[in-house]
């Protein structure tokens, strides 16, 4: 049996996780628009810096829960990857859908705001309850896939 739009997407994120270079949490995130993927993206370092698999993490090193002090971290999160990468290709992602491995923080959710993502679909929690609050508030669709 083939499995629904949103199983497929979300089972295409496992593959895209891969890619990441983050020692704490491996994130893929990808971007659909009329059941077309129009980005893909992961967390990793800047494009040009070396990895956290190379340098270790500096959260780590700090004791920095997840969640907080987003600015003191090498990485870029999936979500933010992937809306730079449909800005880079010149790809609208106005009334999109976004397929992510986990709940957006507060940062990315406000991006997501911004560029006018219409609905998120996410699988694991990530511990951020104003980023909830957030999306709720600008009416975006906010959905816990379960497997």
């Amino acid at each position: 049996m083939r499995p629904s739009w949103d199983e497929y997407f979300m089972n295409l994120l496992d593959v895209i996780k891969t890619r990441s270079t983050c020692l704490r949490r491996n994130v893929a995130a990808v971007i659909v628009k009329d059941r077309q993927i129009i980005s893909t993206g992961y967390n990793g370092s800047a494009k040009g810096l070396r990895h956290c698999e190379e340098v270790g993490c500096l959260r780590d090193q700090l004791g920095i829960p997840s969640g907080q002090r987003h600015e003191l971290c090498r990485g870029i999160h999936a979500e933010q990857n992937a809306l730079i990468q449909a800005s880079l290709h010149g790809v609208s992602v106005e009334g999109a859908d976004i397929y992510i491995t986990d709940s957006p923080c507060i940062l990315c959710s406000k991006m997501l705001i911004n560029a006018g993502i219409k609905r998120i679909v996410y699988r694991g929690d990530y511990p951020d309850e104003m980023s909830m609050e957030m999306l709720k508030e600008a009416g975006i669709t906010v959905e816990k896939y379960q497997d």
